[in-house]
């Protein structure tokens, strides 16, 4: 359908201008009933899209700063392939401090989504120990080693709890801070997996210790190789998985 979905938010609705950050979607700065909001446009289902704002409303009434999804004027969350998401006002994280408000609210997040289903079409980090595809993931495209390599570092996530994890928290755009709140925008890539891939994130914000650490950094380093396999990102990410023999 495309951007002329945006019509079903109302008469006024309009396109204002791009944003930068999307990858997989074409994200934009809208206008819908006289207010700034944020429009994204992509290829996901209606079932991965209605798992995604029905979490982002789950958070949103949970306190969490979070885009909140912003009903058609029929009441409906999505059209179209397209969502229209309240505007979270703020800047990245540029201190310590900063990062360690983030820190606490993914673990608040992880928190409040325990036992919360899978995406629909998506697998865990865990659950790639023996599956070879999951929505981005294709195991099957990677070399055998890489493969190897990749599930080593999984495996020691195995028998861990799950819950929802944002995906990209690392990654300063997907923050928004000001002096009373942290937000957490761009749920695309989030799903149900093990918690500590969330909290490898600058400076160690989210005070893990030096083994702890290390897995969660493997493990995250093997996650983004196999979703964004074989560009020069992936590539470099699947540098920092250690070969099979030399685990610790």
């Amino acid at each position: 359908m495309g951007w002329e979905a945006l019509a079903q938010w109302g008469a006024d609705a309009a396109r204002i201008e791009p944003l930068t950050g999307g990858v997989a979607n074409d994200v934009w700065s809208v206008r819908v009933n006289g207010r700034r909001a944020v429009g994204r446009l992509g290829a996901r289902s209606d079932a991965d899209l209605a798992w995604e704002t029905g979490l982002l409303q789950h958070l949103d009434r949970e306190g969490l700063t979070v885009p909140v999804p912003i009903p058609t004027t029929g009441g409906r969350l999505f059209a179209g392939g397209l969502v229209v998401m309240t505007y979270v006002e703020g800047g990245p994280p540029e201190t310590e401090a900063d990062w360690r408000r983030v820190a606490g609210v993914l673990r608040r997040l992880h928190r409040l989504t325990r036992g919360r289903p899978q995406r629909p079409g998506w697998r865990s980090s865990t659950d790639l120990l023996h599956a070879e595809t999951g929505t981005k993931v294709d195991l099957g495209a990677m070399p055998a080693e890489s493969v190897a390599r990749c599930r080593a570092a999984w495996a020691r996530l195995s028998g861990r709890p799950t819950c929802v994890v944002h995906g990209n928290p690392n990654n300063p755009g997907n923050v928004r801070v000001t002096a009373d709140r942290v937000g957490l925008i761009d749920w695309d890539e989030s799903h149900v997996d093990v918690p500590d891939l969330d909290l490898v994130l600058p400076g160690n914000a989210a005070g893990l210790d030096d083994g702890a650490y290390d897995v969660a950094a493997q493990a995250s380093a093997a996650w983004e190789a196999a979703v964004c396999w074989d560009d020069e990102y992936s590539v470099r990410r699947l540098a920092e998985v250690r070969a099979v023999g030399d685990r610790v």
